[in-house]
């Protein structure tokens, strides 16, 4: 189970990142992405109702889209939110009991980590792909750096990914990437131009798949 949800979100490359004050159109945009190619949807702990919204959307959705939780900070939000129908669990910094907790669910967790210890602490402790946050101070490099004493740790950046780099994060050893605004444009979605956000979305998964082949 686990594993598999790791290996369809590397498939598809992007994990689309939403923070919304208002989520009356959230399964508008689940849709939109989804038809772009996005498979993978973090709702962070800093939407409003985070939790009900996740249990609300996880009984909406195709089997085929991954709903997962982010800003976890504790295993007590992992839990809620796993029983809620997240399938994988994203942090902004390393909680080994984070990790625990999602693993005793067999959902995936992907942990935040800045520097080279942090984040082969985070994979030491069980990680599936250890998220490097914030990935804007850092830019692609930083990954080839990293992959080179550590090839065998999967990670993904956060923060800072945009069309302009995405490639590149990838060419650069990132198992997956984590977009935010970049992809979800508020302005698209306060206009619910949908056309424009599954576009925007298959021009993400467009150059995920170009560092690939690179």
């Amino acid at each position: 189970m686990r594993q598999d949800i790791v290996r369809r979100i590397e498939e598809c490359g992007v994990i689309a990142v939403i923070r919304m004050d208002n989520t009356e159109k959230l399964q508008q945009v689940i849709e939109a992405i989804s038809e772009g190619g996005v498979k993978a949807l973090e709702i962070t702990m800093t939407t409003p109702g985070a939790i009900d919204v996740i249990k609300a959307v996880s009984k909406q959705i195709s089997s085929d889209f991954m709903l997962g939780v982010g800003t976890v900070l504790d295993p007590e939000t992992a839990r809620a939110a796993i029983l809620a129908g997240a399938e994988f669990v994203v942090g902004p910094t390393l909680n080994p009991d984070v990790i625990k907790m999602a693993h005793r669910y067999d959902k995936a967790v992907f942990p935040g980590a800045f520097t080279p210890t942090e984040i082969l602490t985070a994979w030491e402790h069980g990680a599936d792909i250890v998220k490097v946050f914030p990935a804007t101070a850092l830019g692609p490099k930083f990954f080839k750096d990293v992959k080179g004493p550590l090839p065998e740790v999967k990670m993904t950046p956060t923060g800072g990914v945009g069309l302009n780099n995405a490639a590149e994060f990838i060419k650069s050893g990132a198992a997956c990437l984590g977009v935010g605004t970049a992809m979800l444009d508020k302005k698209m979605i306060a206009e619910s131009d949908w056309d424009g956000l599954a576009k925007l979305a298959a021009s993400f998964v467009a150059e995920v798949k170009k560092g690939r082949e690179a």
